[in-house]
């Protein structure tokens, strides 16, 4: 690779693992910053070149192009899992009376509440990939019409049968 920035290709994260692969057991190399990737041989020493190969020539192909390759993921290990947070008082007052009326510590419940909200987060991106690339590969979006039910007066609420359900109606409005 002819390029001003140094490139080394072992700062990659490569897995190899034995396996069963249609009957003939060989060594797959996986590359976690290209999740495409599987190179396969029949020693553990050789699928870890096929991937370190793999990194540098796929680093060639995209300088070539123009793209930029994907840098390597470095995980830190080492994070306390401590953090100090400032909040408004009357903020505090409530998580406090929201921890004590669920019998939980504070810490607990703020733990709960960013569980949540990151899985929330995740959810909506995964969910987003997944819409995006499902309309990207179709050629015409055609959906599925969704059948519109008639709302039913019923004194002060408006009522929408449901079928199917022994004739029970969900209000809404």
């Amino acid at each position: 690779m002819e390029s001003n920035e140094r490139f080394d290709a072992g700062l990659y994260n490569i897995s190899v693992r034995k396996g069963d692969f249609d009957g003939d057991i060989f060594f797959e190399a996986r590359i976690k910053e290209l999740p495409d990737v599987a190179e396969y041989a029949d020693t553990y020493e050789e699928a870890y070149l096929l991937a370190i190969d793999t990194i540098e020539t796929t680093a060639e192909a995209f300088l070539e192009q123009g793209k930029s390759m994907p840098a390597p993921i470095v995980e830190v290990a080492d994070y306390s899992g401590r953090v100090t947070l400032r909040m408004p008082k009357s903020m505090h007052a409530a998580y406090v009376a929201w921890s004590e009326a669920e019998e939980i510590s504070l810490n607990q419940l703020v733990v709960n509440c960013l569980s949540f909200s990151l899985g929330q987060q995740f959810g909506i991106v995964r969910t987003m990939h997944k819409i995006t690339t499902t309309i990207g590969t179709q050629k015409e979006t055609s959906f599925t019409p969704v059948l519109e039910r008639k709302a039913v007066q019923i004194g002060t609420k408006k009522m929408i049968p449901m079928d199917n359900y022994d004739d029970k109606q969900v209000a809404y409005g």
